[in-house]
């Protein structure tokens, strides 16, 4: 781990911009294992609240849901931290510096482009959400802003993250796909 953690504190150098962005990153993904946590214990409850006493759930099954999803979006920046995506760098690896370089350009403009298209439909469907009270269809009537602010918040986190990796390459802190010279 402490490989890891070294690894992570390299590519920051020593920029104000991409220690802070490594900061939120890993808040968020501290925030994503808690909620993963929550959804566990929650889930445990809901067993022993039906099996064992044999009583009826009303907000654990959607609780745990939208734990899970809200886990999933919150935890995409520390994932693209650690560089924790699936990835395939069979090309990267085949091309000269240069090319690599260029694609890697590429690439993370694409994923800046697409994730801010995804994070401007998000946050205009949560506002719309909040502005129209909107509460979901089941007999604990969770307000539905709530769960769905995972998504604005998820990929604006997302979105400086992939921004601070592109900052990290072009200041030459950190090398394209993260592969050093070969």
């Amino acid at each position: 781990m402490a490989g890891q953690s070294s690894v992570v504190t390299s590519r920051t150098g020593n920029n104000l911009f991409l220690r802070g962005v490594a900061a939120l990153s890993t808040l968020a993904g501290w925030c994503s294992a808690a909620m993963i946590v929550a959804a566990v214990a929650i889930t445990c409850q809901m067993i022993f609240v039906r099996f064992v006493l044999n009583q009826s759930t009303v907000w654990q099954t959607e609780a745990v849901v939208y734990l899970a999803i809200g886990a999933t979006l919150v935890g995409l920046p520390y994932v693209q931290r650690l560089r924790g995506h699936v990835n395939v760098d069979l090309i990267p690896l085949s091309l000269s510096r240069g090319a690599r370089y260029y694609m890697y350009l590429v690439t993370m403009s694409l994923s800046i482009a697409i994730v801010a298209v995804i994070l401007f439909y998000g946050y205009g469907h949560w506002h719309l959400a909040y502005e129209r009270n909107w509460k979901s269809d089941t007999v604990w009537g969770v307000r539905l802003w709530i769960p769905y602010l995972s998504i604005p918040v998820g990929f604006g986190l997302f979105l400086l993250q992939l921004i601070a990796d592109l900052v990290a390459v072009l200041l030459k802190i950190d090398a394209p796909f993260g592969l050093e010279d070969t």
